[in-house]
């Protein structure tokens, strides 16, 4: 197996105690990063430990520092290499969805979908596919994708949202849960008619939980979807199928993106932000009102602000 740069686990409050008094002794240098409880780094690792509990170390010498010094030291037990032993439910086939695009105000949603089994898992791992967040790069994303989809035995689908067909949808629908829930359905029905190319088949669906009751993706479900267990968690992406499902859905969101920007002949930036704002002015101004549809998701209160109409008063937010 390929060495790993990356890796990601939990700690207690006494662990990161520890970690940090260790990094410390050893003349780690210490940084600051945005919702960290602290970073450091020294010789090609980098150690990040985030208030969420959440720890993430990263570089070229990560296999080394885990091994060596985060297991033996800090968690007193071993764990590299041995997460099968472990969780035998990590080597089971299985379906993983996740999207893109949600929280971007230029850009299409795009839900995918892959079917891993136990030669898929360990391809992925050696490879080092993990959630698309964690991934720097677009160039990153696409060397991944076209790996995941090149892998033998895998099975992937993407559905894509275009931004009129969005807009028709949000105004059909009035709720980004339910379109969410909608695509997601339609990924497990896409991989679902392709299951005689799975082998074995898939015992369960496995994407994060977006919405406050997870009826919402299961009555979406249609036939074939529901042959299945469907499991909805918290920080899904920790599962390897949906974080391969989450490169793809990135790699088809940033490719449509890019041809949009060709199309326009403007830079469309990612996220909902004042580079955002005034990008969506300038959109209006060169190419009219009419056209902002074809781009953008126009629920977002940027289109408002680009259109010149009153904002809409603010809601509770309810997941």
């Amino acid at each position: 197996m390929n060495p790993i740069h990356s890796h990601t686990c939990t700690l207690t409050p006494a662990q990161s105690v520890a970690l940090r008094a260790l990094l410390t002794e050893r003349h780690f240098e210490f940084r600051t990063v945005p919702y960290a409880r602290f970073a450091a780094e020294k010789e090609k690792v980098n150690v990040v430990f985030y208030e969420s509990g959440k720890l993430v170390v990263q570089g070229k010498n990560t296999q080394e520092f885990v091994e060596f010094v985060l297991e033996p030291e800090i968690l007193k037990e071993a764990r590299l290499g041995y997460e099968h032993v472990l969780n035998p439910e990590l080597l089971l086939p299985r379906l993983g969805v996740d999207e893109s695009g949600k929280g971007d105000f230029f850009g299409p949603l795009c839900v995918a979908g892959v079917y891993v089994n136990e030669t898929v898992v360990n391809a992925f791992k050696a490879a080092g596919v993990r959630d698309s967040k964690l991934i720097g790069s677009d160039k990153r994303i696409g060397e991944l994708a076209d790996l995941i989809r090149n892998t033998p035995g895998c099975v992937s689908t993407v559905v894509p949202i275009g931004n009129e067909a969005y807009n028709r949808l949000y105004t059909k629908m009035k709720s980004v849960n339910s379109m969410l829930a909608w695509g997601h359905a339609r990924v497990i029905e896409n991989l679902m008619a392709l299951k005689y190319q799975m082998k074995p088949p898939p015992v369960r669906a496995i994407s994060d939980q977006f919405a406050a009751k997870k009826e919402v993706v299961a009555n979406a479900l249609m036939g074939m979807g529901k042959e299945i267990e469907l499991i909805q968690k918290h920080k899904a992406e920790q599962d390897l199928a949906v974080a391969a499902a989450s490169i793809l859905a990135r790699n088809e969101f940033v490719t449509r993106l890019g041809k949009l920007e060709k199309q326009y002949q403007l830079t469309l930036p990612k996220g909902a932000s004042a580079a955002v704002d005034a990008a969506a002015l300038k959109f209006v101004e060169k190419h009219g009102a009419e056209a902002l549809p074809k781009v953008a998701k126009m629920h977002f209160r940027t289109s408002y602000r680009a259109l010149g109409l009153p904002e809409p008063p603010r809601r509770e937010w309810q997941r």
